[in-house]
């Protein structure tokens, strides 16, 4: 598999496999493809995949998973990678193998790819709007079900960073949290007795739970639609906690951000595909 490098690779590797046996489970259940069986077996065939917009290509590795799960007698041979930018009527990649094994995979790994390239070009856009504001922008767990990591993933494909993957590795203190546990104090103590190597981020309101969190420990503050007047009495008195801004930011508003970091859910939860198709080769 051909990935950008990102410090959860191993387990984005187990991902892909598991994710691509399902969808192509959904396809096939235990009958098979029916309409590609109308094609003779032992016929091959040729193909090409093609971008119908301009965008930021992800998912290579998806659908070479595909086909190496149906066929690995299909071969794939790659225009580009994981990150390039793209232009309308580019090809992608060169397909050769049975006729039927082409068809069968073709959706799936379509469906993968147009859904990632689709995240990472608006990742993309989101990490151009914001690099001369020195703004780091964040994704979320507001992602497909199922296709958290490969999300992540093309996230940091378009130059975005990723915020926690799961739930596991961040204590994220929000307000419900707050509620429950007593109180701003009393849930990052906790959270210091528990932690291991996760950090504490704690999410905040008001300038006086802001001052909270700093007198409590957090390792970082996220600032969810402060008032203008708290904002700014945040931002005068400085520290070294690191404060990551959250809350309706869109393209727009991303260079209002004060903060270093700013989170956004729209990454993942807004996406929009690319449109991509595949076509027969008369060469065979």
């Amino acid at each position: 598999m051909k990935l950008i490098t990102v410090p959860y690779a191993d387990r984005l590797r187990k991902h892909i496999d598991a994710t691509v046996a399902f969808a192509l489970q959904e396809d096939l259940e235990d009958i098979g493809d029916v309409t590609a069986a109308l094609i003779p077996e032992d016929q091959m065939a040729s193909a090409h995949i093609i971008i119908r917009e301009d965008a930021v290509f992800c998912g290579r590795a998806w659908l070479d998973t595909v086909f190496k799960q149906l066929d690995d007698r299909v071969t794939v041979q790659w225009k580009c990678g994981d990150g390039d930018t793209l232009t309308a009527n580019s090809v992608v990649c060169e397909l050769t193998g049975p006729a039927r094994s082409l068809l069968t995979g073709e959706r799936t790994a379509l469906n993968f790819v147009q859904t990632l390239s689709g995240t990472a070009t608006l990742a993309r856009r989101y990490a151009e709007a914001a690099r001369p504001h020195h703004v780091t922008v964040l994704d979320t767990r507001k992602t497909l079900p199922g296709l958290r990591l490969a999300q992540k993933y093309a996230v940091f494909v378009g130059g975005c960073q990723n915020h926690r993957l799961g739930l596991y590795d961040t204590y994220l203190i929000k307000e419900n949290h707050i509620a429950a546990a007593g109180g701003i104090s009393a849930a990052i103590q906790r959270a210091q007795d528990l932690r291991s190597t996760q950090l504490i981020v704690v999410e905040v309101e008001t300038f006086a739970e802001y001052q909270e969190a700093v007198e409590a420990g957090a390792d970082r503050i996220m600032l969810d639609e402060l008032s203008e007047s708290d904002l700014q009495k945040v931002i005068a008195q400085g520290g070294d906690i690191p404060l990551e801004s959250s809350g309706n930011f869109d393209l727009e508003k991303v260079e209002l951000a004060k903060t270093p970091y700013v989170s956004v859910g729209s990454l993942t939860k807004h996406v929009r595909a690319v449109d991509y198709s595949m076509r027969f080769l008369n060469d065979n």
